[in-house]
């Protein structure tokens, strides 16, 4: 987003959604649409479908139905979060290139939330008996099937779960998935293990306690607030007071009707319940964002209690599962640019230029490409993959370095410069004890290493063979004046020197192009040798 595209991040959601429609970034479809079996499908395609980022969309379906026939009065939008960094930015009113530095900032100075009395998510309530009647309840909300096919229910996606710590009164907010039971009962999964979901270290307290534990599900947040959910920020900071930093003024904040929390007063939805630690119900099968489908297992069933939102609400979700997705761009733009300041910044690693996430099929966390400037010292190259993997316990599970010269964002870049400039017995490190990545429930061991390969230009080497810049651009001027197909310019595209090249070659490759390649050869006709074996290099016996 350029800067006189600048925008201030919207206040809710449908300011959100009227910013990226007056941008042309959102789709809306007003014929009938099935939520159970068509609608993620649908926006899916633009993530495998082969557009170009820039060109995803948000989507909005005015016209729900499900497979039974049931319409909707309430509309549903995919894809308005993330599914491209432009949208991730128009959400935080930030240009793209600053989105990293922002969260930087609004961690470090974060703005207290206010306390209102109304508020626009509570306009409607739905409580007591109309929560159990058959159609009510949770029933009344469109809330898709993600993977059709392989999902047992409906799932809340686009969520933030907000609880509350009983010792020390902070709320946490995270997004977890949360399956459709019944008309007033779902079940939340929070990540269990160490490191885990801030739910999860709440729930533990109220199992102890033998207490019920309030949660509120939020759907519908304004874009700053929602981020603030995937971030995994600490579990004792207040996710909120970031979001109000991001927004620079505090976020409105309402007491909830049935539970003991407070919730942003101008999201669209709220569900309202009570979390019994003592009773664990099975959840899943569910297409997860590691590309696998989660295959059941027990987990937190929660009793709805109040169902709260606007008059005129919209129900949202996310494209989740196989990457890229929305959820893995969600993560990426934020990601990458708090990896890049880490190193550089934190750990004073200043040749470090870039960090990138590995996005398809893999969901970034696992596989982690840093780029360094050429000549990097060794011991600086070293520390910046030992730092890029140990950052976060649920990233970098392989993390491999390469010079400036290769792109990041082009695995056969990245693969070439393995295959020539990585020797494995010098270049890689095997890092025993790390925590099992996402996914890595689907094997039979539970504890994981990691894979720290360097790749990077170690020393002189040949130039790229590929013509030089100049001639590959005037052969792209030609291309387009004849018409032909439209080209994607992916890196390398052009040949360069890699300091393997010398005056007498650049001499003759001038020569050559000039069609004065002759006298090439009377030079060399007078370096003859008798005393050599065939591929003698000549620098190895010459001086230039």
């Amino acid at each position: 987003m350029s800067e006189d595209k600048k925008i201030k991040p919207a206040n809710n959601f449908q300011e959100h959604l009227a910013d990226l429609d007056q941008r042309g970034l959102l789709v809306t479809i007003d014929q009938p649409i099935n939520k159970d079996t068509e609608m993620q499908p649908l926006v899916r395609w633009q993530f495998v479908g082969g557009l170009p980022e820039e060109q995803r969309k948000a989507f909005l379906f005015t016209n729900v139905v499900d497979s039974k026939g049931k319409r909707y009065d309430m509309p549903v939008s995919i894809g308005a979060f993330a599914s491209s960094a432009d949208i991730y930015a128009i959400g935080m009113g930030q240009q793209v290139d600053n989105i990293g530095k922002a969260w930087m900032q609004a961690i470090k100075n974060p703005i207290p939330p206010v306390y209102v009395s109304q508020a626009p998510c509570q306009d409607v309530v739905i409580q007591g008996d109309d929560l159990k009647k058959d159609g009510g309840g949770l029933a009344l909300l469109p809330v898709p099937i993600s993977t059709p096919g392989f999902d047992a229910a409906p799932y809340l996606t686009a969520t933030l779960c907000i609880s509350k710590d009983p010792d020390s009164g902070v709320q946490n907010m995270g997004t977890y998935r949360a399956a459709l039971k019944a008309t007033d009962r779902l079940v939340v999964r929070m990540v269990a293990r160490v490191g885990g979901a801030g739910g999860w270290v709440h729930w533990l307290k109220y199992r102890e306690r033998k207490e019920l534990m309030p949660m509120a599900i939020v759907i519908g947040s304004s874009p700053i607030v929602f981020f603030t959910g995937p971030q995994k920020l600490a579990v004792d900071l207040d996710e909120i007071a970031v979001a109000g930093a991001l927004a620079g003024e505090p976020i409105r904040m309402v007491k909830c009707l049935s539970v003991d929390l407070q919730v942003p007063a101008d999201s669209e939805i709220v569900i309202e319940g009570l979390i019994d630690p003592s009773t664990l119900e099975p959840e899943a099968p569910f297409g997860e964002s590691n590309g696998y489908v989660a295959l059941e297992a027990f987990n937190m069933p929660m009793q709805v209690t109040a169902i709260t939102h606007r008059k005129k609400a919209v129900f949202t979700a996310i494209i989740s599962q196989v990457t890229p997705s929305e959820s893995s761009v969600v993560k990426r733009v934020a990601y990458e640019p708090i990896f890049l300041s880490h190193l550089r910044d934190e750990m004073s690693i200043k040749c470090v230029k870039r960090v990138v996430m590995h996005e398809p099929l893999s969901n970034l966390r696992p596989v982690i490409f840093l780029q360094f400037e050429r000549g990097a010292n060794k011991t600086e190259v070293w520390r910046g993959l030992h730092g890029a993997s140990t950052l976060r316990p649920e990233c970098g599970k392989i993390v491999v370095a390469v010079s400036e010269d290769i792109d990041p964002q082009s695995t056969d870049a990245v693969f070439w410069s393995m295959a020539y400039r990585m020797t494995p017995m010098t270049d890689v490190q095997l890092v025993p004890y790390r925590r099992g990545v996402q996914g890595s429930q689907y094997g039979p061991k539970k504890e994981e290493s990691t894979l720290l390969i360097d790749a990077t230009q170690k020393h002189d080497l040949a130039p790229l063979a590929l013509p030089a810049k100049p001639y590959m651009l005037r052969a792209k001027d030609l291309w387009d004046e004849l018409g032909l197909p439209p080209l994607v310019m992916k890196q390398p595209w052009h040949g360069y020197t890699l300091g393997d090249w010398n005056d007498t070659w650049e001499k003759f490759a001038q020569r050559a192009v000039a069609g004065d390649w002759e006298a090439n050869g009377l030079e060399t006709l007078l370096r003859c040798r008798e005393d050599l074996s065939p591929e003698t290099p000549t620098s190895t016996v010459e001086k230039f």
